[in-house]
């Protein structure tokens, strides 16, 4: 498993695929040997990767998307576009949320937010997520000792 699987992932976790990279970081910091800040740095590089896929995505699949959905999807969507254009980049803040997250990176790429804005803060939302996530288990861990 290790790094590789732990980038990996991270990486499908943040797209629209369902997947686990908690479980495999948590793994890591009980039973592997690399330093922390390394898991930290893997995890976060791999998911804000895969957030810029959705970005990505909805830059420019979004168009042929709402082309071929049914009038209630695109009412749907017209929905979520207005939903972005009220909280905006701050919105992006809760992109590590799970189910809403990965949507919510796609959207992003469809209302055209800039590429420098959108890693800035998926990367200070992901990254913090994961450092909550170190420092959680790691506590837990030297209690168990």
């Amino acid at each position: 498993m290790g790094l590789l699987g732990l980038f990996l992932s991270a990486l499908i976790a943040a797209t629209l695929f369902p997947a686990q990279s908690e479980a495999v970081l948590t793994a890591l910091i009980v039973y592997g040997n690399d330093p922390l800040w390394i898991l930290w740095w893997v995890a976060t590089f791999g998911n804000v990767l895969g957030a810029v896929i959705n970005w990505g995505i909805g830059r420019w699949g979004f168009a042929w998307m709402r082309a071929r959905l049914s009038i209630a999807s695109t009412e749907r969507l017209v929905r979520v576009e207005h939903w972005y254009l009220r909280w905006g980049w701050m919105s992006l803040l809760a992109s590590w949320v799970p189910v809403i997250g990965d949507p919510l990176t796609c959207v992003a790429g469809a209302m055209r937010e800039p590429l420098w804005r959108f890693l800035m803060v998926v990367t200070v939302a992901k990254g913090g997520r994961y450092a909550v996530l170190i420092g959680a288990v790691s506590s837990l861990q030297a209690l168990s000792l």
